[in-house]
Formats: C-alpha cells, structure tokens, sequence
C-alpha cells in the first residue's frame, strides 16, 4: 500500500514552527537558515494542500487545520525518538555486545543470562542472535559465538561446547503405527535436518551402526529451533546437539528414543578480534560464559 507521507524534515520544521510560533526560532533549532524553514513549510503546505499558519506582521498563528495537525505530528516524532533511543539508545561503544546463533541463544545462552545479570546488575549485555555465521563486524558487536571446528586464526577462540549428537521426538511416536523403539525404525520417519552443520544424522547413524539408510531424507531448516518444533509436533526426529537439548527435554516436548550419543568434533566457540582495543566488559563476560561452559563438562 503506497503511504502518501511528506518528508520528515518538512515535519520536524513544521513542528518546531509550530511549538515555537517562529520561523526565525525554529531555524535556529533545526540549525537553518529561516529562508530554509519557511521554504519546507511551504512546501508542506502544498504537499497538503492546506494552509498550517497564518502569516502576521512579527509573528506566526496556527490555522484550524494546523492546530488538528500539529498533536499528530509531535507524537510521531516523539514516538520516532522513543524508538530510537529503546534501539539504539545505549551504543556499542557503551553495552558490551555479543552476537549468537539463535538456537543457541535461546536453548543455552538465555537460561543463563540471569545468573550474569544477579551476580554483575551493573554491567548490561546486548545479545543480537544470528541465524547465519556473517563477517566479523567490529561496528556492531564486540563478541561471536559461532558452531565450528574453531579454525578462525585471526580471533582468539574459546570453546564453550563439547558436543554430542542425539535424536529427539515426540513422546507421541514412542506409540503408534509405527512406534520408534530401535535406530532402524527412523527409516519410516522423516529426518528433520539443519543447515549449517557439517557433522550431522551421517555421524549418528555410522554409530548407531546403520547401514543402507538415506540419511538426507526428511526436510531441513536453517535454525534447530523449527527443528525442534516440528519433531514436537510428531512431524520428524530432530538431531540435537547437547548443549541445547537440556530444556527440551526437561520440559517433556520431546524425548531421546535412544541411549547412544554420540560424540563430534564441532561445538561453539567464543571469538574475538586479537588486535584492536576490547570492550572494557570484555573478560568479565569472556570468564563468565567460560565458566558456565566447563561446568555443563563437569556435569557431563
């Protein structure tokens, strides 16, 4: 649908002409000249095809239509300015920032996040999920997480993860026509895959000892968290990574048909550039995520 909106520099002018009843004093705000204010008004005028002021000798009165104007015009703005200030509000260069896989966000890093704010309520974090491994971008985090073998050179690297691969279902299809009760009873449901991981239902099914199965059948999705949703459904078996199965399992929404896990070599890692100036939070979060880390290898 096309908005039919003027320029927003033509309603800043408006609204500081308005507020002010001055083109002189609005132009000194907006940092124009007055000639520059009374031209936007004038082309908002015409755009709008109303007078907004009339024009006395030594100063400026809203019209009817101006006066209706002028309220819709300042809430956009202040709502704009809350918006932005909510977004954008405390810079990077002020709240450390750290970007993350968005499975791993919300299945590992989440639940954790609270234990980091009770022991540090001074020193806030900003977590930006990521769905695909992007560039490094110095602009916009301080921190990644990333899923790989930790072969990144240029970043200092920190393993958070040891991992092992384990399917996970519905209880639903524990029962059923064609119940889940042996590795070779995934050959009648679908395999539920995601994208990005090289070591995946090949690695499992070699150690479940399954030979002869097409391991890329089913359907493949770019996060592990439609994954999971759809095997909760009773659609697929989803592979889950251990670092991000605790609540899914604990919750009940899915269930491990099997006892065998197993072991690869990918996880996720902590990294950051090893030249350049760190954010000052930078070890605080680096040791604490750490630290949360080898205790889920203690308990393992």
């Amino acid at each position: 649908m096309k908005r039919n909106l003027p320029p927003l520099n033509w309603l800043r002018a408006f609204e500081a002409s308005a507020r002010q009843l001055s083109f002189t004093s609005a132009a000194a705000e907006l940092n124009l000249t007055q000639a520059a204010v009374s031209k936007q008004i004038k082309l908002l005028e015409q755009f709008l095809r109303e007078p907004l002021f009339h024009r006395k000798a030594r100063s400026l009165v809203l019209t009817k239509v101006g006066e209706a104007y002028l309220p819709k015009v300042r809430d956009a703005i202040e709502r704009l300015v809350a918006g932005t200030q909510e977004v954008f509000g405390n810079r990077r260069s002020e709240v450390l920032t750290v970007r993350a896989p968005v499975g791993f966000s919300v299945n590992w890093l989440g639940p954790r996040l609270p234990g980091y704010y009770q022991a540090f309520p001074d020193r806030p974090v900003r977590i930006v999920s990521s769905v695909w491994g992007d560039m490094f971008d110095r602009e916009r985090f301080d921190l990644d997480i990333r899923y790989g073998l930790g072969n990144w050179p240029e970043f200092r690297t920190d393993r958070l993860s040891w991992e092992k691969l384990i399917p996970l279902c519905s209880p639903a299809l524990l029962e059923g026509k064609r119940p889940i009760r042996q590795p070779q009873d995934l050959c009648h449901h679908n395999l539920l895959h995601v994208l990005g991981y090289v070591e995946g239902w090949a690695v499992w099914l070699k150690a479940a000892g399954i030979e002869g199965m097409n391991f890329g059948q089913g359907l493949q999705f770019d996060t592990v968290l439609v994954a999971f949703e759809v095997a909760a459904k009773g659609a697929g078996i989803a592979l889950g990574r251990t670092s991000m199965t605790q609540g899914e399992i604990a919750s009940g929404r899915l269930v491990a048909p099997f006892d065998l896990a197993a072991p690869i070599e990918e996880a996720f890692h902590l990294i950051s550039p090893m030249d350049g100036t760190e954010h000052p939070d930078t070890d605080l979060f680096r040791d604490w995520v750490i630290a949360e880390a080898y205790k889920d290898r203690l308990a393992d």
